[in-house]
């Protein structure tokens, strides 16, 4: 590559290898940005990914980056409760900009990571490309639509994982040019992971995983999950259940843990991520209030009861792989039996993933890459050549 020094907003001229910053903080995040590094890495970009803390258990975040072959080049530690940490986070995102400015700052989905980074980034007048970009649940309760959204404010590059999503940023007045369908990253993970589907004959049992803070977080709504996962196992044994950190907090506090004992039910701890996939695809069903699994069933050709009233992810709800069924057992038995008939496990089988395939971290790369990059991430006042630094302290 030819060399040119750095543009004065902190993007890069064109020619000179890109420098990105990667920020993950959850399991979800360190999943989807994994592809991303190693795909700017392969294109000649200098990448540093830091670890943001907000999933601090080993389980949960720790073996993950070398599961997938990266490795943070920094840890950050957050403490305390939610609002300790929220500042914590946003405090050593304004220290790090502030001591290094890269091209871009990447991040990905909708966790507190994503807006109080982006804030950071765009204070020291540092580019942000939102991985994930244009997801909508049109549900005003939910802490990450709001993340969301504040990640649409603050982006310069929109990387859309459907058409959906990106018509959804382009709705709210995001500028056609920066919005960048390129599909789901989880896919390209699941593309390398080795992991094939199995044949719906060969599948078996249902897969239960919940652990939203709308899920578990009062006494009522872990009753009525304890109520749903026990009349799965009544009816659609056999059941396994990983049971995240939050949750099973939730169930001790509660003073639910026993009603989860049943001879069709299995509770298992969080799983590796390999081994979450094979669970995923040998399955006959998933159960799950979460978006990755989601996507993750929909790659696997696995239907999916989805314990939410909206979901971010409406393509497979528009094409019958997964059904809405929210925390009620008559709305979850009802789709369950639909979904296990074997018309409809050959039917979804058959499906192609309705969020990518496969191939979207290179299509990032090559977009961040480009020799064109300049113009894609510079920040500057509309109608005048001055940039942010000028207005920087």
């Amino acid at each position: 590559m030819d060399t040119q020094n750095e543009g004065p907003s902190g993007a890069a001229r064109p020619g000179r290898a890109l420098r990105a910053t990667l920020f993950a903080g959850t399991r979800p995040e360190i999943v989807k940005l994994a592809p991303v590094a190693l795909a700017l890495r392969a294109a000649g970009a200098e990448v540093r990914v830091v670890a943001t803390g907000q999933h601090h258990d080993q389980r949960m975040a720790g073996s993950f980056f070398t599961g997938l072959g990266v490795e943070p080049d920094q840890r950050w530690t957050l403490a305390g409760d939610e609002s300790e940490r929220v500042a914590a986070l946003l405090g050593r995102a304004l220290a790090h900009f502030a001591a290094d400015r890269p091209d871009v700052a990447v991040v990905q989905g909708d966790t507190w990571t994503v807006p109080l980074v982006a804030m950071a980034a765009r204070r020291h007048g540092v580019p942000v490309a939102h991985v994930e970009a244009g997801l909508r649940s049109a549900n005003p309760l939910s802490p990450e639509e709001s993340n969301r959204k504040v990640a649409a404010a603050l982006a310069t590059v929109h990387l859309a994982p459907t058409e959906g999503a990106a018509a959804n940023l382009r709705r709210e007045g995001v500028p056609e040019n920066a919005v960048h369908l390129v599909g789901n990253t989880v896919c390209d993970v699941l593309r390398a992971s080795g992991v094939e589907p199995v044949a719906p004959a060969d599948r078996g049992g249902v897969l239960v995983t919940a652990h939203r803070p709308g899920t578990v977080d009062t006494p009522e709504r872990l009753a009525a999950l304890v109520t749903v996962v026990r009349a799965l196992a009544d009816r659609h044994a056999p059941v396994v259940f990983p049971v995240h950190p939050r949750t099973a907090d939730r169930l001790a506090v509660f003073g639910l843990t026993d009603r989860l004992t049943h001879p069709g039910l299995t509770l298992l701890e969080p799983q590796p991520h390999r081994r979450m996939l094979e669970l995923i695809a040998g399955s006959a069903l998933v159960v799950t209030d979460s978006g990755g699994l989601q996507e993750e069933a929909g790659w696997f050709g696995v239907p999916a009861v989805v314990l939410r009233e909206s979901t971010p992810r409406p393509e497979g709800v528009a094409l019958g792989q997964a059904v809405l069924a929210g925390l009620d057992r008559d709305r979850a038995l009802a789709a369950a039996g639909t979904l296990l008939t074997p018309g409809e496990q050959r039917r979804i089988a058959a499906m192609p993933c309705p969020y990518g395939d496969g191939r979207s971290a290179e299509r990032i790369a090559r977009l961040l890459t480009d020799r064109h990059r300049h113009d894609l991430l510079a920040l500057r006042e509309p109608g005048t050549r001055r940039t942010v630094e000028e207005d920087s302290p």
